[in-house]
């Protein structure tokens, strides 16, 4: 049997109030950002979920990490600073936001090299033209 759970949680971060989703599933833990202006109240909220589920946006899977439970107390210590030094400290959720604003920062640079480059061939073409037009006798 497959489980599934799901959360969300309003909190807020100076200015404003944010709302973030977690579902967790078999694939992993995935996680999505919402910012409210003022405080919602849970009827707001009830109504802001019912209206825009389709439109959220969630990020790529975070791999569940789970490991049986360990005996030895001083290699669960060792083996929780090495984890903390790799991963970074944060809540899975975090982890997963911040998972989601990297591919989207490299999907937008991607984007922008391809504008950049589609501008430079622009620009060398009307560089071609202006010299063939001077070649003309014009």
């Amino acid at each position: 049997m497959q489980k599934s759970r799901a959360s969300f949680t309003v909190f807020f971060e100076d200015p404003f109030w944010v709302g973030v989703y977690e579902r967790e599933e078999p694939g992993g833990l995935t996680a999505c950002r919402v910012v409210f202006g003022a405080e919602p109240k849970d009827g707001e909220i009830y109504e802001w979920m019912l209206q825009n589920w389709a439109q959220l946006h969630f990020g790529p899977p975070l791999a569940d990490v789970r490991r049986p439970r360990e005996e030895n107390p001083k290699r669960a210590r060792r083996m929780a600073r090495r984890s903390l030094a790799v991963q970074g400290v944060g809540t899975k959720a975090q982890q997963a936001l911040a998972l989601a604003r990297g591919a989207g920062k490299q999907a937008r640079a991607a984007a922008r090299r391809e504008q950049e480059q589609a501008d430079r061939e622009r620009r060398f073409a009307l560089r071609v033209q202006r010299r063939k037009e001077k070649h003309r006798g014009r």
